[in-house]
């Protein structure tokens, strides 16, 4: 099995469809998992997708508790 190429920030941006910028923004925050290479930064694709799916759950968790507490029911996380 080959290993997977590490991608770059401009990479990650066209795979993702957003700015350059925004991809920094999610390195700084630590939302995304990326590792720095002397001056750059370097991501692999698997990685980030596995993220996106992450935040994409968590986003619908919160969706839901936002539903369910907006209908006078209790919610509790653990």
């Amino acid at each position: 099995m080959t290993p997977e190429r590490w991608a770059s920030v401009e990479d990650v941006a066209r795979h993702l469809g957003v700015a350059k910028g925004s991809v920094y923004r999610w390195i700084e925050t630590r939302s995304l998992p990326a590792h720095e290479i002397g001056r750059l930064w370097k991501l692999q694709l698997s990685e980030v997708d596995e993220q996106e799916q992450r935040d994409a759950a968590l986003a619908g968790l919160r969706d839901e508790c936002a539903r369910l507490s907006g209908a006078g029911k209790k919610v509790v996380l653990s």
